[in-house]
């Protein structure tokens, strides 16, 4: 069940601009929402789209930058809102 945004996952894999994250079950973001990957000790502001619901609460995004530094455990908060 997709929820209306504002979740908190965790990055669980990072393969060149494919992002896994894991979001609580009830929050996980419908397809085409932007997801934001923040991290101020190493400089990282990344938005990513979801385009794939992979079962077991993951859903695998595509940056739209580069996901140097990206690394498993780091927070992503759901927008709840498509890429504007």
């Amino acid at each position: 069940m997709a929820s209306n945004g504002t979740g908190t996952g965790e990055v669980v894999q990072v393969i060149g601009p494919v992002v896994d994250v894991r979001f609580p079950a009830q929050d996980l973001p419908s397809i085409l929402n932007a997801v934001k990957i923040e991290d101020t000790s190493s400089n990282i502001n990344l938005t990513v789209e979801v385009a794939q619901m992979l079962g077991d609460d993951v859903v695998r995004c595509v940056a739209l930058d580069s996901t140097d530094g990206l690394v498993r455990g780091m927070k992503a908060r759901d927008t709840g809102n498509p890429i504007a």
